[in-house]
């Protein structure tokens, strides 16, 4: 999510010509935004004072030019110009604070997954949300907002609490499966949420049911803050303002789970676990699900269909195991990726006339980016198969 601390929209750079706008959106990252403290109109930020003065007012030490590559679980990436880790909520809430008041643009990231951040890195504040607090109240579990969402599944089965097993597909943390009403396995968020407590703009925090999210499918009012923004999963961006209260941070979020014997609810995670294993290359380093499956369809067998299965561009490759992932085989930057994702998306288009969605999102300074130009024999997907 791309926006100044204060809510207001970040410009963008451009993007490809001739691609949907959805896909764009995250695409463009800007160099300053607007009125920062220590910089003049169009220049760049003072980093370097920034963070001698965050240190000091908040006592979180934050770190220039930090590579974002093993922050991410696809491995890609540039270096953020600040970098901030935010353990507990008062440390994220602070960190917010501070972006707030000098009007510096902020990404929130989780763990990093479903998202792909550009080669060029990010000109901006970045904060990773580490807030993993947790408590178990009858019922209900509530929890904060950098919490791992498989962690809370495994905490709510150890205390024989039932509905958060699906959790354990999803490589997010709670705030961020909130942001997308993360799901798998026919179960998502919106069926256990009951409620979230967000930090508003003015530095207030309120709590809202999950009726008041406007959630649906890997949708809620947290995520669609701008309608061309790239669809994304739970942890591009764990906690992220609101179109129709702008500044909107997550901070925590209850479920309301159902009581259940705990060697019942153990069956259940065994059995997505070995789903995983079989049907998922756990083992490589990816972003997640590419795309979002289209209605009545699956992403994966569409791309599959093209015969595109093990196709590469650089150090990136379409796995072997899921058509609908696109893996690190050792080397990839953020560019093979994306030029592998856009050869993929194409080539669905071509063949059966479907748009596919981006469930990961591009963030960063895509400005520079450019779709990979195949020779002309290369632009039958079929042809285009490996061996």
């Amino acid at each position: 999510m791309i926006r100044r601390a204060d809510g207001a929209a970040a410009p963008r750079a451009p993007g490809r010509g001739g691609a949907p706008a959805r896909s764009d959106a995250a695409a463009g990252f800007p160099s300053t935004a607007g009125s920062t403290a220590g910089s003049t109109a169009g220049s760049a930020p003072d980093w370097a004072r920034l963070a001698a003065e965050m240190a000091r007012r908040t006592g979180i030490r934050p770190r220039r030019d930090e590579p974002l590559a093993g922050h991410t679980s696809m491995r890609v990436g540039g270096p953020a110009d600040l970098l901030a880790v935010a353990r507990d909520l008062p440390a994220l809430v602070a960190l917010v604070g501070f972006a707030r008041a000098n009007r510096l643009t902020v990404v929130l990231l989780g763990r990093g997954s479903d998202v792909v951040v550009a080669d060029a890195g990010i000109r901006a504040l970045v904060i990773l949300a580490r807030a993993e607090g947790w408590r178990i109240e009858g019922n209900r579990l509530i929890a904060e907002a950098g919490l791992p969402l498989a962690r809370a599944a495994t905490l709510a089965g150890r205390a024989g609490l039932s509905g958060l097993e699906f959790g354990l597909a999803i490589p997010g943390t709670v705030g961020g499966a909130v942001w997308a009403n993360a799901g798998a396995h026919g179960a998502d968020i919106a069926g256990v949420l009951e409620s979230v407590t967000v930090l508003r703009a003015d530095g207030t925090e309120a709590t809202e049911p999950s009726a008041a999210l406007g959630l649906a499918y890997r949708e809620s009012r947290f995520k669609r803050w701008d309608a061309n923004a790239t669809t994304s999963e739970a942890d591009a961006a764990a906690v992220a303002p609101a179109a129709d209260s702008p500044g909107d941070v997550i901070l925590s979020a209850t479920f309301r789970l159902a009581p259940a014997d705990p060697a019942a609810i153990k069956a259940r995670p065994d059995e997505i676990r070995r789903w995983r294993r079989e049907h998922q290359p756990l083992t490589q380093p990816s972003a997640g699900s590419v795309f979002r499956n289209p209605p009545g369809d699956s992403a994966g067998r569409l791309i599959d269909a093209c015969g595109l299965r093990g196709a590469r561009c650089g150090g990136a490759s379409i796995s072997q195991k899921h058509a609908n992932f696109i893996v690190n085989e050792g080397g990839a930057t953020a560019t093979d990726v994306r030029r592998l994702s856009e050869r993929a998306r194409t080539a669905v288009a071509e063949r059966f006339g479907v748009d596919l969605e981006y469930e990961i999102k591009f963030v960063g300074d895509w400005s520079g980016w450019r779709q990979e130009q195949l020779p002309a024999d290369d632009r039958d997907p079929l042809k285009a198969a490996p061996e």
